[in-house]
């Protein structure tokens, strides 16, 4: 028999590493050419790996949640023939090429054959030991309950003090044998009680105390996303500005648009037309259109105007990326938007289509609440957040008049963008927003 050594693929680029977030298999499991055998990621992407040869799986040599440099041992397979082979999978093939027998890490030798007509038990590794480590011993059984020494529908004599210590304790006073005048259950009674092992009485079904805890490691997606949110808080100072939005007549013109919307055209939601708004501010106002890297100390302002879409998927939040939005239409947005989010939540978006934002969009839809503190998408220096619209009475003068009232909760980076420009972007969209007419004249 031989051994195939798959190595962690070059998966980018640039990538110099990747994180395992899921295994298919475990050591001992039967493989075929082309299984998939474990998932990484990198960069928000993940990418699985397939097996290139069929044989028996031995080793494992990465946890869920480690960080694997390109190049380095990943699994190894018994394949059947002479000698050792060893491989790197990488995005365009695989190779294998003759080699000295491995070892399972430095200075260990592999694992001893098994005997003709056995099968071979591979040896576990760190973190399989753990699950064949013995059960801890059953806990001794509790001592039994006493039996009710009262009928259900008798009420036993006690003072208030005793019924509330036993109220307390969880104890049922009809277990409790009373030894005061007329069977008055005394606290020596309830002492005695607790001492022969009695247990309190059960709790009402469903108010019963629960005491599990579970341990769930931070991998993934969701590790990215702790790490981006702890850099982002940790090195801009945020200040977040909130304004009203009427958008009853934006509301009246995207109805309008939706009704006469051709069949290959999407449904317009509000975003496609604040995403337009945006790009007539930015044009008047580059600053907030940009990066900065607080390393070197530079801004880089963009010309093109790449929006990223905060996006919630099963594994967590996305951000898709509308590329140069500025040479968009409103259709034309929307169909993207739609197309990306669809990819970020099916798991399909590629790399590129996961960064090089130059501001966010949040968005939490009808759950957007009243007023959010949305958190900057680093290295970005601003982001807008959508709350819910809602009917609100608004004086127009002579009475109160129902309108469509939404919030914009915007935040920036106080490094580089001052509170005045924060204002004045925010008041600008407000405007086009509030006659969204304007969204529509060029220059």
């Amino acid at each position: 028999m031989g051994e195939f050594i798959i190595k962690m693929p070059d998966v980018g680029e640039g990538v110099a590493e990747a994180e395992l977030v899921e295994w298919h298999v475990k050591p001992g499991d039967p493989v075929r050419e082309d299984m998939v055998l474990a998932a990484v990621m990198t960069d928000k992407a993940t990418v699985e790996i397939p097996s290139p040869v069929d044989g028996t799986v031995l080793w494992l040599g990465a946890e869920v949640g480690d960080t694997v440099a390109v190049k380095a041992p990943l699994l190894r397979i018994e394949i059947a023939g002479e000698g050792s082979a060893r491989a790197d999978v990488a995005a365009g093939g695989e190779a294998a090429e003759k080699a000295e027998p491995a070892t399972d890490r430095a200075g260990e030798e592999p694992p001893a054959k098994a005997p003709v007509g056995e099968v071979p038990q591979p040896r576990p590794t760190a973190f399989e030991a753990k699950t064949l480590e013995a059960p801890p011993p059953q806990r001794a059984a509790a001592a039994p309950v006493p039996r009710d020494i009262r009928e259900p529908v008798e009420k036993p004599l006690a003072s208030p003090a005793v019924r509330l210590r036993a109220q307390e304790a969880g104890i049922d006073l009809r277990q409790v044998a009373g030894t005061g005048p007329a069977g008055r259950i005394t606290h020596d009674d309830i002492d005695q009680f607790l001492a022969r092992g009695a247990q309190p009485a059960a709790a009402p079904a469903g108010l019963a105390r629960k005491t599990a805890t579970e341990e769930i490691k931070v991998t993934g997606l969701r590790r990215r996303i702790a790490e981006k949110m702890r850099l982002a808080t940790t090195r801009i100072p945020h200040i977040t500005y909130v304004e009203e939005v009427d958008v009853t007549d934006l509301e009246d013109l995207r109805a309008t648009m939706n009704d006469g919307r051709k069949p290959d055209q999407p449904k317009l939601t509000i975003l496609p037309f604040l995403m337009r708004a945006m790009v007539k501010t930015l044009g008047e106002q580059p600053g907030i259109n940009a990066t900065f890297d607080d390393d070197a100390g530079i801004i880089t302002r963009s010309a093109a105007i790449h929006i990223g879409i905060a996006t919630q998927t099963p594994a967590g939040l996305t951000v898709p990326v509308v590329r140069h939005a500025e040479a968009r239409t409103i259709w034309d947005s929307a169909a993207e938007l739609t197309r990306l989010a669809d990819a970020a939540r099916n798991g399909t978006a590629a790399r590129e289509e996961l960064s090089g934002s130059t501001i966010t969009i949040t968005s939490l839809g009808a759950l957007g609440g009243i007023v959010t503190t949305p958190i900057i998408n680093h290295p970005e220096v601003a982001i807008v957040g959508v709350n819910k619209i809602a009917v609100r009475p608004v004086w127009d003068g002579t009475q109160f008049i129902p309108r469509k009232i939404m919030n914009l909760s915007s935040s920036f980076d106080h490094r580089i963008v001052d509170g005045w420009n924060a204002a004045t972007f925010v008041q600008r969209i407000k405007a086009l927003l509030e006659t969204p007419a304007l969204i529509f004249i060029e220059g």
